[in-house]
């Protein structure tokens, strides 16, 4: 059966890669959509039979939908991490996924936040009184100086801060663990949060940020909390926790750090996925020749 080993495949995923729950339901409704097609169109149930001429007849049902490249790679991507928990288990002999080829995707380039909007950001925005506020400016401020994702901030624990070294430990993905450092104003900054949260009632001191609640954040908290204040100082229409991670680096590189240590910054296991933000470098390079030059 196709979907005999896809509990153990997603116990997999949230035990030992410790991924997060939004890409665990990811996982899981892009290999539901491949189990339901292949046995729909070829009535087949034992993966052996699957060859990559089965997968690319998924792919070109999925392009003929009009979905985008980035999701047939998702997807794909989804179905080759499949096959490799799978090979591991013996349970099949080859992984038909590498013989396709991911779709090509268009150039897009990170949004991010000017220096001048991440100063009115943190330093001239109001932010709602109370613990609320605190909470939500922490939120912002974590995302923008530190440029850790937003399922690492769900997560971050009260435990994680090396206080003595001015830095914290964050858990990224592939439960890879790097440590990003604080400026003193920054850790100042934590050290009030967490005697402000010990005024509230039944608050989790197992996690650094909560809601007024006193219980863990969650994912769509976070992003309204950044949408809403992003709008105040950005007419981006992008307006995610992401934006806070891309503007991190753009002005990080800006500023004339290193890209290697940028990538260790960031969590990035390659190198490759630190380089978009050289190009955006060079656009701001060729709109500042553009503008300055007198024949730009």
């Amino acid at each position: 059966m196709i979907v005999q080993w896809l509990p153990d495949f997603l116990q997999y995923l949230k035990y030992e890669k410790r991924y997060s729950h939004h890409t665990l339901v990811a996982y899981e409704k892009d290999l539901s959509q491949f189990i339901t097609y292949i046995e729909g169109e070829f009535n087949i149930s034992d993966i052996s039979e699957l060859t990559h001429f089965h997968i690319r007849s998924w792919l070109a049902t999925m392009k003929d939908d009009k979905q985008s490249a980035r999701t047939v790679n998702r997807k794909l991507s989804s179905l080759n991490s499949y096959y490799k928990f799978l090979l591991r288990l013996g349970k099949v002999r080859k992984n038909p996924v590498r013989q396709l080829h991911a779709q090509k995707l268009p150039e897009r380039l990170p949004s991010y936040l000017k220096e001048q909007e991440t100063t009115h950001l943190m330093e001239t925005v109001d932010f709602e009184e109370g613990f609320k506020g605190a909470t939500d400016r922490m939120i912002c401020t974590l995302l923008y100086q530190t440029g850790i994702r937003r399922s690492e901030l769900l997560n971050m624990k009260e435990q994680d801060m090396e206080w003595a070294l001015k830095q914290v430990r964050v858990l990224g993905k592939g439960n890879k663990e790097r440590l990003v450092p604080l400026g003193p104003q920054l850790l100042q900054e934590i050290k009030d949060y967490i005697e402000e949260k010990r005024k509230v009632a039944d608050s989790d001191t197992h996690y650094l940020l909560v809601l007024e609640s006193g219980k863990q954040l969650y994912a769509g908290y976070v992003y309204r909390i950044v949408k809403k204040h992003l709008g105040m100082v950005t007419s981006l229409s992008k307006k995610s926790p992401h934006v806070l991670r891309h503007t991190f680096a753009t002005q990080l590189l800006n500023n004339g750090a290193n890209i290697q240590a940028i990538k260790d910054l960031l969590g990035h296991s390659s190198l490759a996925a630190t380089q978009v933000y050289t190009h955006n470098n060079i656009e701001q390079l060729k709109e500042i020749h553009k503008t300055s030059h007198p024949r730009g």
